[in-house]
């Protein structure tokens, strides 16, 4: 989101930023100095009332949905707050959308993991099952379908105003990232310390991309989405080709 934001203020935007307080410090948002310019909200997407009306009083021309709680480990031991995070609060947005009277395009950020794990060495296509075996892959998968659903039952007809695709987006990599349980960062924190990494499947490979790719391919499609209603209720993924794949 810090990124995003950085992208978009260069690009001139007029910008109203919804997060929780900062989850690491430090912080890319500190870091940078990005706060300067920028509407920034502090409250929790499970909040709707709050939510709807800041943003209906923003009238947004552009919605990036990336709120989320995006660790699988952190999924197993609070799955209710995982769940109504990533769905729920993908549920506030869709709702407050229905109210809103401005045009609006909508790109919302999921996951490369939503997609049923066939456990091989496959890419997967936009078409393929949705699904997930822990709590985080299955709110990511679940959130799709619900997006979906409000789509064909609200946002299909002629007179909407509303155009929202997802982003399915692979490992993002890049500065600014101090979060625990996420393999590069752990491995730095590791060295500096002078201890050995401690890798959970070494063998296990990453569609591994860097953060200004996947930011600057949601712009992208943000912009594509404005002028092409086709692109509406559309799904793409967010990776490198399988030849930059590499193992852990």
């Amino acid at each position: 989101g810090s990124w995003l934001t950085a992208w978009l203020k260069l690009l001139g935007a007029n910008i109203m930023g919804i997060s929780l307080d900062l989850p690491t410090h430090p912080s890319h948002f500190f870091v940078s100095k990005i706060s300067s310019g920028i509407n920034d909200i502090r409250l929790d997407i499970r909040d709707q009332k709050k939510l709807e009306k800041k943003i209906i009083s923003f009238k947004p021309d552009f919605i990036f949905h990336l709120a989320a709680q995006s660790l699988v480990s952190l999924s197993y031991e609070n799955p209710t707050k995982t769940w109504e995070t990533n769905v729920f609060g993908t549920l506030n947005i869709l709702e407050t959308l229905r109210k809103l009277k401005n045009a609006c395009n909508v790109v919302i950020i999921t996951s490369d993991k939503c997609y049923i794990n066939r456990e091989i060495h496959y890419g997967y296509k936009e078409t393929d099952s949705l699904g997930g075996k822990d709590p985080y892959s299955s709110s990511k998968a679940s959130a799709e379908l619900l997006i979906k659903s409000f789509i064909n039952s609200f946002f299909q007809n002629n007179k909407s105003k509303i155009r929202i695709v997802t982003a399915r987006a692979g490992n993002v990599i890049g500065g600014g990232d101090w979060a625990k349980d996420r393999i590069i960062p752990d491995c730095v924190r590791y060295w500096l310390k002078g201890n050995k990494a401690l890798l959970r499947n070494p063998n296990a490979t990453r569609p591994w991309q860097h953060v200004l790719e996947a930011v600057g391919g949601y712009i992208c499609l943000a912009i594509n989405l404005k002028f092409d209603k086709k692109l509406h209720g559309e799904s793409f993924n967010f990776g490198p080709n399988l030849s930059r794949e590499y193992s852990v």
